[in-house]
């Protein structure tokens, strides 16, 4: 039996334009299954439940005025999730911190517009970790995120609510956002295809810098054209945005339908951050995915370490540094997680030279690493070296041990948050224990294109969607 929140959101939206299912319709199925299961899962902080049948209902009538319904955008009529990191005008957004529990947006992020723009409604904004910090969610705002292929393991983060609500049918996509693995991470937690753009391909205003470049906003979704589709809504240059990635040939989605042809594919799974192991189902799930390619014609040929462990300090510097942007009243400090007093500890501490020679080596030694990157048309390596983790994993430990712990379960996602690079994670392999174990590719900047249609030819080869969680058919 097909069950509503079965349908890919590409279709969802075909069936709106066609009348064969409406926008209510639709909201109204994922807010009860939010309601019954959400709990379980601890996917959203904030449910608009009010605002999303209001936006499903105008929505509907959209639809029944238009004279061509094929006009209308391209997600009319379809729920998403966004995240709490991102800022929705007149809905409670805490940033994932208790010093901003009570915080209602005065301003749309760029990326909630381009997604209103598109026509979708929304359904509450998914739970993140203290200021996207962690790549964990657990904190005072909200109960943790958990995977649902086992509810006591952790889903991951920072996207770690949107992960939790598009693998349990509680949102059929769902934006994220990437600084460090936060899209890629849970992505591979729960068992879903996630999208790191290209810096600057979708922009991070109005009110978030951009100095570093490390973090963007991204979609996670079940299937790859979605996803495809999403990154096309999203994406968009605003001004005052310091990047601007390279122009697309088509769309997304687009690339999604074409063949990738013969592909030059590095791989590497020798992690940068020192004492890091990966684990043998990461490995497993990597070099499976390596014959696959080999199988489906690609060259695939083994790759150097391009960054060492001496780029780790530098990159750290500049994640200490970045837990200061946001304003905090001295009053309000003993309200933050002890980690995140940790990272701003170290990032207050931190002299402007200090700041500038970090984000100089990183530069440094990208210019050595792109000329060995561009030969390929995509690197494959482990998403995480490590299977999901129990919920406290992390979050019990005390700061220096719990961020040492971070560093070693995901040693490979932040290399592209610091070139810039797009990357993904394809959800090909499950373990022995029924978790999701991702692979992870990367691309050429502006490449996403091809990385879309390369993981279409995988999802064909090998598919993943009828892969679905106990949670799913309750």
């Amino acid at each position: 039996m097909t069950r509503t929140h079965d349908l890919s959101a590409t279709r969802m939206a075909a069936a709106v334009r066609t009348g064969e299912v409406s926008p209510v319709e639709l909201t109204e199925h994922y807010l009860t299954r939010i309601e019954r299961l959400d709990e379980q899962v601890g996917a959203y902080v904030t449910v608009t439940a009010e605002r999303a049948l209001e936006e499903a209902r105008r929505a509907e009538k959209a639809v029944q005025d238009a004279a061509d319904p094929a006009e209308l955008p391209p997600l009319h009529g379809v729920p998403v999730a966004v995240k709490d990191l991102n800022m929705v005008d007149g809905v409670r957004t805490t940033y994932g911190t208790a010093v901003y529990a009570d915080l209602v947006g005065f301003a749309d992020d760029s990326v909630v517009a381009q997604l209103r723009k598109a026509g979708t409604v929304l359904l509450g904004k998914t739970a993140a970790p203290e200021f996207g910090l962690a790549c964990y969610t657990e904190g005072d705002v909200s109960p943790p995120a958990r995977t649902p292929w086992d509810l006591t393991r952790s889903a991951g983060g920072s996207s770690g609510g949107a992960a939790a609500a598009v693998a349990s049918g509680l949102a059929p996509v769902a934006q994220g956002s990437d600084g460090g693995g936060s899209i890629r991470i849970p992505s591979s937690v729960c068992g879903l295809f996630g999208i790191k753009p290209t810096r600057g391909r979708i922009s991070q205003g109005p009110l978030l810098p951009d100095l570093f470049g490390l973090s963007t906003n991204g979609p996670i979704a079940r299937t790859v054209g979605d996803a495809a589709l999403l990154l096309d809504l999203m994406a968009g240059r605003m001004p005052g945005d310091v990047y601007a990635a390279p122009p697309v040939d088509g769309t997304f989605a687009s690339y999604a339908e074409r063949p990738p042809g013969r592909l030059r594919i590095a791989r590497n799974r020798e992690p940068a951050v020192p004492d890091a192991v990966v684990h043998p189902d990461c490995v497993a799930a990597y070099d499976a995915a390596s014959e696959l390619l080999e199988e489906l014609g690609h060259e695939v040929v083994e790759m150097p370490r391009l960054f060492g462990p001496d780029l780790l300090d530098h990159f750290v510097t500049l994640w200490g540094a970045m837990s200061t942007f946001t304003p905090i009243a001295e009053e309000s400090e003993p309200l933050l997680q002890p980690l995140t007093r940790w990272l701003r500890a170290r990032g207050e501490s931190t002299t402007a030279a200090r700041l500038l020679r970090a984000h100089s080596a990183l530069q440094g030694a990208l210019r050595s690493a792109f000329p060995v990157m561009d030969e390929f048309d995509a690197i494959l390596h482990p998403t995480l070296a490590e299977p999901p983790v129990p919920v406290g994993y992390f979050h019990d430990q005390e700061p220096a041990e719990n961020f040492e712990r971070q560093k070693r379960f995901t040693p490979f996602c932040a290399m592209y948050n610091i070139s810039g690079q797009p990357a993904v994670n394809v959800p090909l392999h499950w373990n022995e224990e029924g978790l999701p174990i991702g692979v992870m590719l990367a691309g050429r900047l502006g490449g996403e294109g091809t990385l879309i249609s390369l993981s279409a030819q995988l999802e064909a080869a090998r598919p993943w969607i009828d892969r679905k969680p106990d949670i799913w058919t309750a």
